[in-house]
């Protein structure tokens, strides 16, 4: 039987049951990057899966969000699966995909085989040698009990804890050439198409690295980022003296009643580390700006308030400056690619407006600070008046805070940078990471929906957007950072599953964002809920679900 499938406009006819792979290679010529999933009828599928009806295609390649994260998901299948072939899968404990360092993945293997510049070599060459000879990646259904039995047996503890909190009766399980895996969300249909990657020795462990989301098909030199990496395995560490390393372990916890406990001292070490910072800064009375910046929902306000608060008992006194007063008038903002006005490049910053006032700060002088009328457009004078005492210190909030070319006449020695993240460090299993950047988009989505008024498909739709900004304006500057500082909470998305859930099923299942939602909403379903009363008002998190001490919204 004939069906008539219409792709980018083209009605073309295919025998039923022909798989999205069969079609996609008539049109593969039409794309630069490789096609890697597709939405039939806006619902995302597997290229293995086959036409049954008529419908409309649309095809999904490696540049597009989905598709990176599919192709991540294949390296990753790829690399465990020639990690077991080389060393042997009795000689394997453990093998953990730990976290994102630029465009790449940093694991480590727990076995008795040492992990030295030639076993890498090997486990590359293995890995090549899988994606030469093509092999399908085999995708099958099972019960969440065969799952957890599967998993026991297979050594993977991670995953079988995490079934055990499943609701749903069933699971999918990948097999490539013999080994399995779970993972959370699709896979390509065939190793042939992971061309993109390079393994590198570094630290305990080896950095896979992947290409970067301007070219997929490009694999960038590995770039070390030692303090972002020093902070990743400093709050790793923390999670492992309190065997909290993923999410099944997470759940145990909340379980057995133990989640006031965890919230205390959780907040208790972001206090230490705040106190720590607070006094690196005090013991040089050179410093006199403190420049923080950070990616979108870290946190940065409810940071600036706890810093200036310890900064206090130290003698000083913290006098608090937001970069946004500093805008250009909105008709001279410039234009992004698509004509629309570019908040977040640095030329949106009145930059000399900004050192001529800081300067005659630092110089002692009396200076009027402007405010920043959004509604307008305009910066105003309203009679702010600042005058630097011996133990006064302006704290600088702003995304372009770290860049020096923000704060090219200000003396090096006068500035303390702070870098601020929400880098998570929990998992939901030993290979299923989760992105730093999913943890503060649902913050985003929460926040925006409680004060602003905004859809969560609203954000969604930005994000990409956000994001690119902070791939330019942001990252590149981190590591120029005095101190970095983590936000993330390990126990703040079993909050913000309760916020984040009602306004993610809100959104329509015909709309572009519910894709996302969808993967969204399965992620935090890993998550058992709790209720927020028992976290403390000053929190980072309370910036987002509210009921902060702050003034943050």
């Amino acid at each position: 039987m004939s069906i008539n499938v219409i792709i980018n406009g083209e009605t073309k006819v295919y025998e039923e049951n022909t798989s999205l792979l069969e079609i996609s290679k008539d049109f593969q010529k039409d794309y630069q990057e490789d096609i890697i999933l597709a939405f039939v009828d806006n619902k995302l599928r597997e290229l293995f899966k086959t036409v049954t009806k008529d419908c409309t295609v649309r095809f999904v390649t490696t540049k597009d969000s989905a598709g990176r994260k599919t192709y991540k998901r294949g390296m990753t299948l790829v690399l465990l699966k020639a990690i077991h072939d080389e060393i042997g899968n009795l000689n394997v404990e453990k093998v953990l995909v730990e976290y994102s360092i630029g465009s790449g993945y940093y694991c480590e293997i727990k076995s008795d085989a040492i992990l030295d510049e030639a076993l890498i070599e090997r486990i590359e060459a293995r890995m090549r040698k899988i994606i030469a000879d093509d092999i399908p990646f085999q995708k099958r259904s099972i019960t969440t009990d065969e799952a957890i039995e599967l998993f026991k047996n297979y050594r993977m503890y991670d995953k079988e804890k995490l079934f055990r909190y499943r609701r749903v009766s069933k699971a999918n399980i990948y097999k490539l050439g013999g080994f399995e895996d779970y993972f959370y969300g699709y896979m390509p249909p065939r190793t042939g198409m992971l061309q993109y990657f390079k393994l590198y020795k570094y630290d305990d462990g080896l950095i896979m690295q992947l290409p970067s989301d301007e070219d997929p098909r490009v694999v960038p030199p590995f770039e070390p980022r030692h303090k972002l990496f020093g902070v990743l395995k400093e709050s790793n560490r923390w999670g492992n003296t309190m065997k909290i390393e993923t999410v099944g372990a997470l759940n145990d916890v909340i379980c057995k009643g133990g989640i006031n406990d965890l919230i205390l001292v959780q907040e208790a070490l972001q206090e230490k580390k705040i106190g720590e910072i607070a006094e690196q800064i005090v013991a040089n009375r050179t410093n006199k700006f403190i420049m923080i910046s950070g990616p979108s929902s870290s946190g940065k306000t409810t940071f600036s308030h706890r810093l200036s608060i310890e900064l206090r008992t130290h003698g000083m006194n913290p006098l608090p400056i937001a970069l946004d007063n500093y805008f250009v008038d909105r008709m001279n903002t410039p234009l992004d690619a698509e004509g629309n006005p570019n908040f977040e490049c640095l030329e949106a910053i009145d930059i000399e407006q900004f050192n001529n006032d800081m300067m005659k700060l630092l110089n002692g002088e009396r200076v009027e600070l402007p405010s920043y009328n959004f509604k307008l457009g305009k910066r105003e004078y309203k009679g702010n008046y600042q005058q630097l005492g011996e133990d006064d210190i302006l704290v600088i909030e702003g995304i372009h805070g770290l860049n020096d070319k923000l704060s090219h006449s200000l003396p090096k020695e006068s500035k303390f940078k702070i870098y601020i993240s929400a880098l998570t460090q929990l998992n939901i299993d030993e290979h299923n990471r989760i992105p730093t950047t999913d943890g503060r988009l649902i913050r985003r989505m929460v926040r925006d929906a409680r004060t602003r008024g905004i859809a969560a498909k609203d954000t969604i739709a930005m994000w990409a957007s956000v994001r690119r900004g902070e791939e330019e304006n942001i990252f590149p500057f981190q590591e120029e950072a005095d101190v970095m500082f983590n936000s993330a909470l390990i126990y703040e998305l079993a909050i913000l599953k309760l916020y984040a859930e009602p306004i993610l099923f809100g959104i329509d299942r015909e709309c572009t964002e519910y894709v996302e939602a969808k993967r969204l909403l399965k992620f935090l379903d890993y998550f058992i809920g709790v209720s927020p009363e028992e976290v403390p008002r000053n929190s980072i998190i309370r910036e987002f679900v509210g009921g902060s001490y702050f003034k943050v919204d």
